[in-house]
């Protein structure tokens, strides 16, 4: 695979007399594809009905024939003024009971039958009018499912979907009424259409009837995407795509993947540290102009699994961003450097966000390659660097990484209802999970809890993973040397119940919680040794061997024929000895990183990754601030 770069245009923000030469200038930055249409509903169909197609034809026409590849974006995310004076009960509801109302973006509610409808529509309208289209190559269905937190609404049209959805999972209210434990509290209902949407009660509601409002949530997501993919398949040849966020997890990622062609995301690693992260104000400072060393890597491994290896970084970070708590500008060298990064981890296509400033509405803080007077702007130079890099470098294989961390969508949501501890959060504990092993030197791949192939894995990792059944154990055995789970692995049923196997409830592992235990972020409990458990402790009990203990005795990780289990969330320094333990006992080769540099291997080359703001020098190479450095491989497969 040879890597491309892309960016992403707006052609009804400018006269159509700049196109040209913006296309021009495109192709001399060594740009291929440009991303169009996804916000412009408006001039698309000004009222219900007119269609205005005229502009979009020339802009395909002008684009392509400089020799641009076209992403054409259905524009569902911005329904128009008028889209909500024909369906008047369409806006999303919040928690709180208010309406998302028109004036931004995303104010539609997943569950609206009518908008579903409409977006289905215009997807096909468009497909007629651009499937066959060749300067057509790509097509990105809506724009950031879940922006702004638009998955969740507590509409009218949401509960009508929500009590059908109940039925058909449930049956009978009886089943869901045992499934529930409703007979708490004197919460049991005589009918579905008795079921209210979980919120504005008193106090907690009940978390099964929560999870199975999160559930549903997810599937609607999956549902509205699924409509433009049957308007579209039948239209088109080109792939068909959706640009996912950082953190976001309010949906199944995997279960909409599965409608598409291709995973892509916007990365903006900047402003995701200043408001998606974990961490202090040390590593904030350090990294203030570079981004986490770790949370855009993170990302496209986990992308890379949702697209079944084909996956792209839609909108890419050039310079300041609009929306974060503070907005510095890149350090020199980072926007090459994260575009090198993402070809690292297979990458087919980075696009930059966006081509041209905009010098109006929200997002006129926010960079682009080119200032909003046309002047070049910091990344459009490094993206010419890129391209530099990239006709140098050829294809770019991915390799099969030796660890895998399994990621559950629903396991966020279970304990996001019931988080026990205000420290402990899924993603979070996946993440320090995901940094202990690049800190290794690994590279790594992500995998669903319905995916995990045989005898590919030398260790996977599945912490806070929440419901574990008989086949999922025996796909972990299957699928590799080592599984190491916990803490709060197997903690909880898909109905919000404690199992009554126990937890975690594994065949194989003679391990059992006996009881839980949640710290103050000042609180630790110290392991014999190195390393300590922070946020989350279980007491386990069972004559499985003792790998690790606290230093009151207790035990701290578990393990026998090939599971592990971890009594707490692990600090950094735990994490590392744990990870340690698990190569020495698989056969795993480490190469430890120092701080701020990170290590990719693909078939072809070793990736060294720099987000520190000095040189570094390791095994003998050094590099440079901000930088990347590519050695090839003697043999295909060299470490």
């Amino acid at each position: 695979m040879k890597p491309e770069l892309g960016v992403c245009y707006y052609p009804e923000h400018w006269p159509e007399e700049m196109w040209a030469d913006d296309a021009r200038q495109m192709i001399e930055t060594g740009l291929s594809w440009v991303r169009i249409g996804e916000f412009a509903w408006s001039r698309l169909e000004p009222t219900a009905g007119d269609l205005q197609f005229d502009w979009l034809d020339r802009a395909v026409e002008t684009l392509g024939s400089a020799g641009l590849k076209i992403v054409m974006g259905t524009p569902t995310a911005t329904p128009p003024r008028w889209m909500q004076e024909k369906h008047p009960n369409m806006l999303a509801i919040d928690a709180q009971g208010q309406p998302r109302k028109f004036g931004s973006r995303r104010h539609y509610c997943f569950s609206h039958k009518g908008y579903v409808a409409e977006c289905a529509r215009i997807a096909q309208i468009m497909g007629e009018r651009y499937g066959a289209n060749p300067h057509v190559a790509a097509w990105q269905i809506d724009n950031e499912y879940g922006c702004h937190d638009t998955t969740l609404s507590y509409s009218d049209p949401a509960l009508r979907a929500f009590q059908s959805w109940l039925e058909d999972q449930y049956g009978t209210i009886d089943a869901l009424n045992s499934a529930w434990g409703n007979v708490f509290w004197s919460m049991e209902y005589d009918g579905f259409d008795q079921i209210d949407l979980p919120n504005q009660t008193v106090t907690e509601p009940n978390p099964a009837h929560v999870l199975a409002f999160r559930r549903f949530s997810s599937d609607q997501v999956v549902e509205f995407n699924k409509a433009q993919v049957d308007a579209l398949r039948p239209l088109t040849k080109a792939p068909l795509l959706h640009n996912y966020m950082g953190r976001t997890l309010e949906f199944d990622h995997f279960k909409v993947g599965a409608d598409l062609d291709i995973a892509t995301w916007d990365s903006y690693p900047i402003g995701f540290l200043s408001d998606r992260l974990e961490a202090d104000e040390a590593h904030k400072t350090a990294f203030l102009q570079q981004g986490d060393p770790d949370m855009q890597a993170f990302h496209h491994d986990l992308y890379r699994a949702v697209g079944r290896e084909r996956w792209w970084v839609m909108e890419q970070q050039p310079g300041p961003v609009n929306w974060a708590p503070y907005n510095p500008a890149p350090l020199p060298g980072m926007v090459r450097l994260w575009s090198l990064e993402a070809v690292a981890h297979g990458a087919e296509v980075v696009s930059y966000f966006r081509w041209r400033q905009a010098p109006f509405a929200q997002e006129q803080m926010h960079a682009g390659l080119l200032t909003s007077n046309n002047k070049p702007a910091p990344g459009l130079s490094e993206a010419r660097q890129t391209w530099g890099v990239l006709s140098q470098l050829g294809d770019v294989q991915h390799s099969k990484a030796d660890v895998a961390i399994l990621f559950d969508y629903a396991s966020d949501w279970t304990w996001a209802t019931q988080p026990q501890g205000a420290g402990f959060d899924y993603f979070r504990l996946v993440f320090s999970a995901y940094r202990a092993l690049r800190r290794a030197g690994l590279s790594v791949d992500f995998l669903s809890a319905d995916n995990v192939p045989e005898n590919t894995y030398k260790v996977i990792l599945a912490p806070g993973l929440a419901s574990v059944d008989n086949d999922l154990e025996m796909r972990l055995s299957k699928g590799c040397a080592l599984a190491v789970l916990g803490p709060r692995t197997g903690a909880i049923t898909p109905d919000f119940q404690i199992p009554s196997t126990g937890r975690p409830g594994l065949s194989g592992l003679a391990c059992e919680v006996d009881l839980v235990e949640t710290l103050p972020p000042s609180v630790t409990r110290k392991v014999e040794g190195v390393g300590a458990a922070q946020h989350w402790v279980d007491r386990l009990s069972g004559s499985a061997p003792d790998l690790l203990t606290f230093e009151d005795g207790t035990s701290a990780l578990k393990g026998e024929n090939g599971f592990w289990y971890l009594a707490g969330f692990p600090d950094e320094a735990l994490w590392d000895r744990v990870i340690k333990m698990a190569s020495q006992q698989v056969g795993l080769a480490l190469h430890p990183m120092p701080g701020g540099l990170r290590r990719r291997d693909t078939k072809g080359h070793t990736f060294l990754i720099n987000y520190n703001a000095v040189p570094v020098e390791w095994n003998g190479t050094k590099i440079n601030a901000c930088d990347v450095a590519i050695l090839a491989k003697h043999t295909p497969e060299e470490g």
